[in-house]
């Protein structure tokens, strides 16, 4: 039986990144660039005024003050400009072009005007407040390299350089199974006995939320045939997640039905708790995940370990959530040999992450899950962790940052 960090690594050693697709620009966003994007043209296309001012010839400037003669207006999006003569200046705004001839722009607030003349007071430098053809991006220089994650400043980048449609990797599309005869869809009435099918809502709602495409097949019924029929259909898709049905009860078939239909188990059981009973295999290359059917253990190993296959297979390089230390603010006991995850609430104290129990720890507790801010890693050979001792968290969301004055 692996333990936890073996489990992940088996996983994303057998996982790959999909291929590319052609994406609209803001549709990219979040996603991994493919390849690399090369730059179209220059940026800025054309030397252009990084001030409202006077464009000028830098020699008719050499002593000041220096009296020019204003003969024209250039705005932003203007007509390409006529070339300014010696002795002369052109108003000008950000953004415009260059007069030919002109290599300097005077800040308006360092001049004087009258009428169509204009008082320079200010010594001017060649090349000044002009950005210049080029001067940010070279044509042909990459814009984008492969494995860029796509946020609002690339966004702006590819627009700047006319780039509509951006090649990322493909999304990966996950295909999510539930297996019992006690399972109900949601919107049927509860009765005793029965339980809505949740479980494949919160693997749907982490599968989103991870950049990916969740895809629900419905519940696999108690028998060999169902099993089979729903399994098959996940085939079809990039990654399969089945939720229950493969610990070893009579009415555990999911194992059965895998490797009956060709999938190659890489791993059954892990040195976790909860999560133990999680099963890896591979059906032509495509990861199938088989999961735990309590919420909580179904939560909590899609994060820790289908989430970073799932990444990795989009094209992202950070791929597992980093482990943080933090400060055991109470007891815990557990049993040697394997690597236990509790859920904890988590506060921020005089700079140091303080970890409390969120509650009742037993996987069918689901409450536990909404409240807690994260996971505490105890080690695999302790039994006992005294309150104030340093462990492992993995912050599931942002937590509370208490003032130092706080007790």
């Amino acid at each position: 039986m692996p333990s936890f960090e073996e489990a992940r690594d088996i996983i994303l050693a057998n996982v790959h990144p999909l291929g590319e697709e052609m994406v609209p620009l803001l549709e990219a966003v979040g996603r991994v660039v493919k390849r690399d994007v090369v730059a179209p043209w220059d940026l800025p296309q054309f030397d252009n005024s990084a001030m409202d001012g006077f464009a000028v010839r830098a020699a008719n400037c050499s002593k000041v003050p220096a009296e020019l003669s204003v003969t024209g207006f250039l705005p932003a999006g203007g007509d390409g400009p006529a070339a300014l003569e010696t002795g002369c200046a052109v108003r000008i705004m950000t953004g415009a072009p260059i007069p030919p001839g002109c290599n300097a722009v005077v800040p308006i607030e360092e001049t004087e005007e009258m009428g169509d003349r204009v008082v320079i007071r200010q010594k001017v430098q060649p090349r000044q407040h002009i950005r210049h053809q080029g001067s940010d991006v070279a044509a042909g220089a990459p814009i984008l390299e492969a494995g860029t994650t796509v946020r609002p400043a690339e966004i702006g980048m590819l627009a700047a350089m006319g780039q509509a449609l951006v090649p990322v990797h493909r999304k990966v599309r996950v295909a999510i199974l539930s297996t019992g005869d006690e399972l109900i869809e949601l919107g049927e009435a509860p009765s005793p006995g029965r339980v809505i099918n949740s479980n494949a809502l919160s693997l749907a709602a982490a599968v989103r939320e991870a950049g990916a495409e969740p895809v629900l097949l419905g519940i696999a019924r108690d028998d060999i045939e169902s099993h089979r029929e729903k399994i098959q259909q996940g085939f079809r898709f990039d990654a399969l997640i089945t939720s229950a049905g493969v610990s070893a009860g009579d009415r555990d078939l999911v194992r059965e039905v895998l490797a009956e239909l060709g999938a190659q188990e890489q791993f059954w059981k892990v040195a976790m708790k909860p999560g133990g009973p999680t099963a890896f295999a591979l059906q032509d290359g495509r990861p199938v995940f088989s999961l735990p059917g309590n919420p909580v253990s179904t939560m909590i190993t899609f994060e820790l370990l289908v989430k970073p296959a799932l990444l990795k297979m989009m094209g992202y390089r950070k791929v597992v959530r980093p482990f943080m230390k933090g400060i055991l603010a109470e007891d815990a006991h557990k049993k040697e040999g394997k690597t236990h995850f509790i859920r904890v609430t988590v506060k921020k104290r005089h700079g140091r992450y303080v970890a409390y129990c969120a509650g009742d720890q037993h996987t069918a507790i689901l409450s536990t899950m909404t409240r807690c801010d994260g996971l505490a890693a105890l080690p695999s050979e302790a039994t006992f962790v005294p309150a104030g001792s340093e462990v492992d968290l993995v912050l599931l969301r942002d937590v509370e940052l208490v003032p130092e004055t706080t007790s």
